[in-house]
């Protein structure tokens, strides 16, 4: 199970990649692992500012469907249209092709409330 440095992770199974007062955020390998098969990802809040904990999406797998929680307050700047036709990229690839959304980040000092890699490694049990 892989949970690179450099990214903030939720207790939600978010990650988020910062890059000056952008983000990409995405699903952790943990929990595209407890989902199983994702078949459908839907983001609605394209354009739209989104609180941290609020609802960006949901991911559909074959037995569930989930919400997606925002890590920070943002704008929505961004969805990751590839995965309308390749939904699996999430499964392969959670820390690259298969990134959900972009954000624009309201208050980088809410990064604070976020996990380190090896802190959501001790919360996941790895």
């Amino acid at each position: 199970m892989q949970f690179p440095d450099g990214l903030y992770y939720t207790k939600d199974h978010e990650w988020l990649k910062v890059d000056g007062s952008t983000g990409t955020v995405g699903i952790t390998d943990f929990a595209q692992s407890e989902l199983g098969d994702i078949v459908y990802v839907d983001v609605d809040t394209l354009d739209e500012a989104v609180e941290t904990d609020g609802v960006f999406g949901t991911i559909e797998a074959v037995k569930t469907v989930s919400e997606l929680f925002m890590p920070v307050s943002g704008t929505v700047t961004a969805v990751n249209e590839d995965l309308e036709d390749a939904p699996e990229a999430v499964n392969n690839d959670p820390y690259g092709d298969g990134w959900l959304i972009k954000v624009a980040i309201d208050d980088v000092s809410e990064l604070e409330g976020l996990l380190s890699a090896a802190d959501y490694a001790d919360m996941v049990g790895q």
